[in-house]
């Protein structure tokens, strides 16, 4: 297909995002939100801070579904953190409806009717490292009900999964530029080195810095991830595509 090719051939997460969510709103799909983590909890679901987030929601549902936690309560969450493969929402609305009627089930009833979220599709997508986890919800634009939704994906599920399962594999390849959570250079530097089992004061051998220094730029980059250890920052950062990045403007096209 050639509307494959802009995957394969995106620079950033944030260029391919933009991409992905025109392709899905051609089919009906007005809303996206895609996660993806390497500290999947096999009791719990992950921690968003520990995640790379994708989304194109208005960011008042963001703040409510993410900031507050109502994501913790989402049928559509919980199954894709426990199952592999895609689902109508028609029977994740179900299981919902069945649910015990809690505080955080009601806010995020009112919160889904307070912006016209009732109908979509639900991916999630095999991982070959332990603890990772990911995943997309498609939300139908205003006007398409479920049924219109399951006829939809009856007809084009096929293709929708295969544009997203590349777009999937794309993303987890590319650097996440745009995320607030950067690192500078030195910190990826760094961060590479400990992650090719280099202990401090071989980096500052390397590097030709003082300890104290390299010791500086690891607790920055820990500051930068939101993270306690420097393990937990380079497998974020991995995440993240932070480290070990080639040049996009030295590859050959």
């Amino acid at each position: 297909m050639k509307r494959l090719q802009p995957y394969l051939k995106a620079r950033s997460v944030e260029e391919l995002w933009e991409y992905h969510t025109e392709q899905m709103g051609a089919y009906g799909f007005d809303r996206l939100i895609y996660a993806y983590t390497c500290f999947q909890s096999a009791k719990s679901l992950s921690n968003p801070e520990d995640a790379l987030i994708l989304t194109n929601y208005p960011s008042d549902y963001i703040e409510a579904y993410i900031g507050h936690g109502l994501y913790r309560a989402a049928p559509m969450m919980k199954w894709a953190s426990r199952n592999v493969g895609s689902i109508s929402w028609r029977h994740m609305w179900d299981k919902f409806d069945d649910s015990p009627n809690g505080p955080e089930r009601r806010e995020l009833m009112a919160l889904n009717k307070r912006f016209g979220i009732s109908a979509g599709y639900t991916m999630s997508f095999p991982m070959a490292i332990k603890r990772s986890a990911a995943g997309i919800g498609l939300v139908a634009r205003s006007g398409l009900s479920q049924q219109d939704v399951d006829a939809l994906w009856q007809d084009k599920g096929e293709e929708l999964e295969i544009i997203n399962q590349v777009a999937h594999l794309a993303i987890t390849q590319l650097p996440a530029t745009g995320q607030s959570r950067v690192l500078t250079p030195r910190q990826s530097e760094v961060l590479e080195l400990v992650a090719d089992g280099k202990s401090v004061r071989d980096i500052a051998l390397l590097l030709g810095r003082k300890a104290a220094t390299v010791d500086k730029h690891l607790r920055g980059a820990r500051e930068s991830l939101g993270v306690e250890t420097t393990a937990q920052a380079v497998r974020k950062a991995s995440v993240l595509n932070q480290i070990f990045i080639v040049d996009p403007g030295a590859q050959t096209s």
